[in-house]
């Protein structure tokens, strides 16, 4: 549809909205991250937004969208000659996950910059937003280094494009705005850190607000227009204001109580670094120019903590976000207000703008409103998404008894005759693990564990592009020209260098991987220490996992059968969350976790054929049913396992029995699979027992593991 949904018209989100018109008012505040689930309007707000932008005034014919009243004197289409310019809207562009590094930042002509010195620049979508949006949906699907490059242009307002020695740069100054779903998994904290508030939507459950959802959206589409038209007053009242409050800005009063408030709040809070006191300082700005003041006062001091604050304190990707209000009221109320210094205060509680008796939209309490606005999860859409900070598994096990039974209460014995179910179990404090990498050298997605050919790493050798030249190698480049100099009848000094002649350079850094967890949570697992461990050791490798950019699964396996908990994903903290929720008890059908592992590991192969697995498999090696299949249980498992080594799946085991008496049955199983066995204590990153660099693919005996895992 052309005619874009109205900004005004959204229900409810007071927050999001708040959030984006904050930084229309002032991009300074650093651009917005919008977390939540699927369906809660992230995108019609973030597209809405644009229609309320001032014009620009731009000149003619320059691809770079520089302002006439003062042109950048390093633009590539410069240097610009005064003169009067047009207004057009401001844009709004957005990047799309798959976008390569030259379409995001723009592309050199390398073979004309070698043969004629002229700088071809083709610009990208960094030039196309300077001064308008750049709106990054699925932020957290995009690759790492884009990531980056998007941000750094974003804190210097600029954009470099190097090509082995000849550079462009240009200005890149706009609105930065990215969408998320958390069960897609999670930005790294240095790349939270950059963005300058957080957002946490949630779908309302309140019956009245979605059906006004639903009536809105179903009369947009039955006439876009006509349904723009009715919201148009709003929505010029809305702009008028974003106008006003930008010229208000440089009027705004930051004192040194309200600064105090701000550090206090920052130190209180144990936030990393300095950016979130600079971030709640032009926050709290534009806070007190949105509500047509010139002093900020601790209501915007308080708002701005709840935005800038939440993402900046999570420690590992498990944390779950958000501030604790009380704690924030106890301290600001321990630094007061100054008081105003002859000043003239507007309505601090100016009228709210029209829109409709259902909008919940901006007039009714949320971006309009006087002082700091409203603070997040005050909506009745809002509370959501505290509830999973604690799952109702903890509850029974928050006291946990050193001495419990295996079954905390009397229970009738599973069908298959082994124990009966448990309650799950705390996992034990996790801590830094060995690394583990799939050998060879593979061509998967940019991530931190395996070798693999990338775009970004140490330069390897060169090769003839397969498509558009990206990183030229200089020498290879030279070396295929010069023997043709004299044929193509070089006079000069310069070389004369075809299309043909170009290489591109190959590379080599790292991959994320597909991990994927195969659980044993038989009765055998089930002692309430032990499993705590086990629960541990896996989470330890899901944080690594984190860190290394990984995807990953999980597959549990007790009583007759195997069940894929967590179909693979890049949200650990949703393999995190299964984890702490698995309850324990009944036999050991090994030999179907290992099946059903196959069988997810070929679905994935089919999926994504470029990303290679990695299998870890955490059992004692125990096989005491073979599920629905029937036959010898260890036989079974062993055929199983070979299996999977046959189709080259790098595999590692960790092994996870204790006591005195050891029988060694998880040796056999990575000898099975072709791979390593590693104790718990093993698996540490400082333990000098059970090294584990590299996942051999080679057959190794069973011995060897036994060796090593009593080492």
């Amino acid at each position: 549809m052309s005619t874009p949904y109205p900004f005004t018209a959204v229900v409810g989100q007071t927050d999001l909205r708040l959030a984006l018109l904050l930084n229309a008012v002032s991009p300074a505040v650093g651009g917005v991250l919008v977390r939540g689930e699927k369906g809660t309007a992230k995108s019609t707000a973030v597209r809405a937004l644009s229609a309320l932008l001032p014009q620009v005034d731009v000149i003619p014919g320059c691809r770079f969208s520089c302002a006439p009243a003062a042109p950048d004197p390093a633009c590539p289409d410069g240097p610009h000659k005064p003169g009067p310019g047009h207004d057009r809207p401001a844009r709004m562009v957005e990047l799309p996950v798959g976008a390569s590094e030259d379409r995001l930042v723009g592309a050199l002509d390398i073979e004309r910059a070698l043969a004629e010195g002229v700088k071809a620049f083709e610009p990208g979508l960094l030039a196309d937003a300077h001064r308008g949006i750049l709106y990054v949906d699925e932020v957290n699907l995009l690759h790492d280094h884009l990531i980056d490059l998007l941000l750094d242009a974003a804190a210097m307002g600029a954009s470099y494009v190097e090509r082995e020695g000849v550079s462009v740069r240009h200005a890149a100054r706009f609105l930065l705005v990215g969408t998320m779903n958390p069960e897609e998994g999670e930005l790294r904290p240095q790349l939270l850190d950059r963005f300058g508030l957080t957002v946490q939507v949630a779908a309302s459950r309140e019956p009245a607000q979605r059906v006004e959802v639903v009536r809105r959206r179903l009369a947009y589409e039955d006439d876009p227009a006509g349904f723009a038209t009715r919201w148009s007053g709003d929505e010029q009242d809305i702009r008028a204001r974003v106008v006003a409050a930008r010229a208000l800005l440089p009027k705004v009063r930051l004192g040194d109580a309200s600064l105090l408030q701000i550090a206090a709040t920052c130190a209180g809070f144990e936030v990393d670094g300095m950016r979130a006191d600079i971030v709640m300082a032009r926050t709290a700005t534009a806070l007190a120019a949105w509500a047509g003041r010139t002093d900020v006062r601790k209501e915007d001091v308080r708002q701005a903590a709840l935005l800038a604050l939440p993402h900046r304190r999570r420690r590992n990707p498990f944390d779950a976000p958000g501030l604790d209000e009380d704690k924030l009221d106890e301290i600001l109320d321990r630094f007061p207000d100054e008081e105003p210094e002859n000043e003239t205060d507007p309505d601090p509680d100016p009228e709210p703008e029209p829109g409709g008796p259902d909008d919940n939209g901006p007039e009714d309490g949320g971006p309009d409103g006087g002082g700091g606005g409203v603070p997040p999860q005050s909506g009745p859409d809002a509370p959501e998404p505290e509830a999973p900070e604690v799952p109702e598994a903890q509850d029974d096990t928050a006291p946990p008894a050193p001495d419990a039974p295996e079954a905390p209460e009397p229970q009738p014995a599973s069908q298959d005759g082994a124990a009966p179910e448990q309650a799950a179990v705390r996992a034990a404090e996790p801590f830094r693990t060995k690394m583990l990498s799939v050998p060879g050298l593979g061509e998967g997605a940019s991530g931190r564990r395996s070798r693999a050919r990338t775009a970004h790493g140490r330069t390897t050798g060169a090769q003839r592009p397969r498509g558009h030249l990206t990183k030229l190698h200089l020498a290879a480049t030279i070396q295929a020209a010069a023997p043709h100099q004299k044929a193509r009848g070089r006079s000069g000094r310069g070389l004369v260098v075809r299309k043909d002649d170009l290489r591109q350079a190959t590379r080599e850094g790292r991959e994320g991987n597909l991990v994927l967890f195969v659980v044993d949570a038989s009765g055998s697992m089930a002692a309430r220490q032990r499993m705590g461990a086990v629960k541990g050791a896996v989470l330890s490798l899901l944080l690594d996992a984190y860190q290394r950019r990984d995807k990953v699964g999980l597959i549990t396996f007790r009583g007759a059968a195997a069940e894929l908990a967590l179909p693979p994903t890049s949200s650990v903290d949703a393999a995190a969350a299964r984890l702490e929720q698995l309850p324990t008890g009944g036999r050991t059908p090994l030999a179907a976790g290992l099946l059903k592992a196959h069988e997810v590991l070929r679905i994935e192969r089919l999926r994504d054929p470029s990303r290679r697995p990695l299998l870890v498999v955490v059992t004692d090696g125990r096989a005491t049913s073979a599920g629905s299949v029937g036959g010898d249980p260890r036989e079974l498992s062993g055929r199983s396992a070979r299996l999977l080594q046959a189709e080259g799946v790098a595999s590692v085991v960790v092994d996870c029995e204790s006591g005195p008496v050891r029988l060694g049955l998880a040796g056999v199983l990575a000898a099975d699979l072709g791979g390593p066995a590693v104790t718990l204590d093993g698996l540490r990153a400082d333990s000098l027992a059970g090294l584990v660099k590299n996942v051999r693919t080679a057959v190794t005996s069973p011995s060897h593991h036994t060796t090593r895992r009593a080492a």
